[in-house]
């Protein structure tokens, strides 16, 4: 039991190495996004999160834009809860026929200008979870802007991904 007690002290710990030092993209990222949702919004992008029925595993990539690596807050970009102060629907997950209405609620409430981002294989149509109590892709029922494949996408994918939807966005004004 000592000797258990004495190599668990002294082992390093098991973890992930930290991710790559991409600062200067991550931060050029963010500040591309930060400008054009200025452009075409006046106000930073307010991000609605809707799981519709996934395995949780692109919440975990979501959650991490908000970690100390990511920190997208500190350039303006925010998560909120409620649809009537969002601008994007970023939605996971095959939509399951129980969370069908709550989505279609969700996209009813949340005001003009809106855009929808189906995040994940399983959100574009393309993932694992099929069968009777799953409707399919998220485009079945809400109209899609972006599709950002990856199972799960990363955390750099998905702010790429927000990037190209406010930049074609701004383009498109």
């Amino acid at each position: 039991m000592r000797r258990l007690l004495i190599e668990g002290l002294l082992k390093t710990p098991l973890t992930e190495a930290r991710p790559g030092d991409d600062d200067a993209m991550l931060a050029e990222l963010a500040e591309r996004l930060q400008k054009s949702a200025r452009r075409v919004l006046g106000h930073s992008l307010s991000i609605r999160q809707v799981d519709a029925g996934s395995c949780n595993a692109c919440e975990l990539e979501i959650h991490a834009l908000s970690n100390v690596y990511y920190d997208l807050e500190r350039f303006g970009l925010r998560f909120v809860a409620s649809p009537r102060h969002a601008d994007v629907l970023l939605v996971t997950g095959p939509v399951t026929k129980n969370m069908r209405e709550a989505l279609e609620r969700t996209y009813n409430a949340t005001p003009n200008p809106k855009w929808v981002v189906a995040a994940g294989d399983c959100a574009c149509g393309s993932g694992f979870f099929g069968g009777y109590a799953n409707i399919g892709s998220v485009e079945a029922v809400v109209p899609v802007d972006l599709h950002i494949r990856g199972c799960p996408p990363t955390p750099t994918a998905l702010l790429q991904g927000l990037v190209a939807l406010m930049e074609r966005a701004a383009a498109a004004t």
